[in-house]
């Protein structure tokens, strides 16, 4: 929370800005440009897929002595987000004597570049992946630019760039130490504000004249409390749905609430049977997460947006956009996955597949919120498969995502639980597939059997991304994949 009303304040390049009379919902990639004057940082596609316009955003670490940073597309983060932050450009890596950094050295040496534009985007994807780790395989080097869509120039001499600059093994980090005594000034300005009662009050990063208002509040109890003097308030966190409409739509809402301040919704609680992921925790610390336990999750983690999405977006705001396509929810459903929603100080738990009543429609009432992830942990002989399908591997939108969870009984599938994108309104579990495989084992499942229960689970429809003859066929393959290995071990 904090004091300063319609100033932003952030920290870049041993300085803080303070940005002042802005719009609630101008991005920081057009205040970079226009204001700062930062050229470095491109618009392409304006909504968060090319990767021209990402930089670093950084925060203080546990400890205080340092930033830990993530990549952001700028275009699409909203500036009074950046309240309390630090930002680094690609100015801000050329050092004081002139220099480059080791990825620039690299890309020039290496002819990674050609007409220039989306470079900056590119180098800035990479000094981000080197600041933590400094000899990466190949893998983790195109997964740090699955966001980079342009390559000119083709992969090899980015990758060999890469490869070269890390070779140095010195001087990969960027220099934040003059940022970190700013940031903790900011940080011990944002003090409470009390009321005559006693009662915290939610200070406005920013508010209009019509009284319309960013707020970022910093305990759940302001979060709950704001919600329901303010029921219509736009929730956001990782703002890779709210930019999208502020840049295509042109939207403008009233009130807006940036959740990333709130730390007990950016907090994992470990129990012995599951997970409690806050509604404020990140895609790529859920892909950590689940990476042992569900290894298949994680993978469709990985192919569900870049780096720059997976470190702003949420497993919580994937949740609450009801995206029919939204690539979360199957695997979330056939875990048996529920939902703590909270309004004011009750909460209630809701199975994550008793959630949604319709397309972009849910149970949530008004002021209420996804507050928690209840996501169980695997027990013992249980089977989770899944597996996304779509016209490009990475960061493209699914034709349908499947999901299923199952154990082996006597060699018969039992406790099936199986859910997918893409086929309905919403994302949802099939009941009556599930019927055919309980209780059978895995050999005498028959795909006539699950196409006659695709058909009367679902009505046809053909979209943009796959026909519904393609769908339904993937929707049936999908399943009789799942369950192959064990047709095999049974035999």
């Amino acid at each position: 929370m904090t004091q300063v009303t319609n100033t932003v304040r952030f920290v870049l390049d041993g300085q803080i800005v303070e940005a002042q009379g802005v719009r609630r919902t101008t991005t920081v990639l057009d205040y970079l440009r226009e204001q700062l004057h930062r050229k470095g940082t491109k618009e392409g596609c304006a909504e968060g897929d090319c990767g021209a316009c990402v930089v670093m955003v950084g925060e203080l670490n546990a400890a205080g002595t340092g930033v830990n940073y993530v990549p952001v597309n700028s275009c699409i983060q909203l500036l009074p987000a950046l309240d309390g932050k630090s930002v680094k450009t690609v100015e801000s890596l050329k050092k004081a004597d002139g220099s480059l950094h080791p990825v620039q050295e690299a890309m020039v040496g290496c002819h990674g570049s050609q007409c220039g534009f989306c470079t900056p985007g590119i180098v800035m994807s990479l000094v981000n992946l080197v600041q933590t780790n400094t000899s990466p395989k190949r893998q983790e080097i195109t997964d740090a630019l699955s966001g980079n869509l342009c390559r000119c120039t083709g992969y090899t001499p980015i990758i060999d760039a890469t490869v070269k600059a890390c070779e140095k093994k010195t001087a990969l980090k960027v220099d934040d130490s003059a940022d970190v005594p700013l940031l903790q000034e900011i940080k011990r300005a944002a003090t409470p504000t009390l009321s005559l009662d006693g009662d915290i009050i939610v200070q406005p990063v920013v508010r209009t004249k019509k009284g319309n208002e960013f707020v970022s509040p910093a305990t759940l109890a302001e979060v709950s409390d704001y919600l329901v003097k303010h029921p219509t308030t736009t929730l956001l966190a990782g703002s890779t749905e709210v930019g999208l409409q502020v840049n295509k739509q042109f939207s403008r809402p009233d009130h807006i609430m940036y959740l990333g301040n709130v730390q007990e919704l950016r907090q994992v609680a470990d129990t012995p049977k599951a997970w409690r992921i806050g509604a404020a925790v990140s895609l790529t610390q859920v892909e950590t997460l689940v990476a042992e336990a569900y290894p298949d999750f994680a993978e469709v983690l990985r192919r569900f947006g870049s780096p720059p999405i997976r470190s702003t977006a949420t497993l919580a705001g994937n949740i609450a956009n009801g995206s029919p396509i939204g690539d979360t929810m199957p695997c979330l459903m056939a875990l048996g996955a529920s939902l703590v929603l909270r309004r004011g100080n009750k909460t209630r738990n809701v199975a994550l597949d008793q959630f949604y009543t319709g397309q972009k429609q849910n149970v949530l009432q008004p002021g209420e919120f996804i507050e928690a992830i209840d996501l169980p942990k695997p027990v013992a002989g249980q089977v989770f498969r899944a597996h996304k399908v779509s016209k490009r591997f990475e960061q493209d939108i699914s034709a349908t995502c499947a999901a299923i969870s199952y154990s082996l009984k006597d060699g018969k599938l039992s406790g099936v639980k199986l859910a997918y994108n893409g086929l309905a309104p919403s994302p949802c579990r099939a009941p009556k597939l599930e019927a055919v495989l309980e209780g059978k084992t895995p050999a005498s499942v028959s795909a006539a059997e699950l196409d006659a229960a695709i058909a009367a689970s679902f009505v046809a429809r053909d979209g943009l991304r796959a026909t519904w003859a393609y769908r339904s066929l993937v929707a049936r393959n999908l399943v009789l994949d799942f369950i192959e290995e064990q047709t095999s071990e049974v035999a």
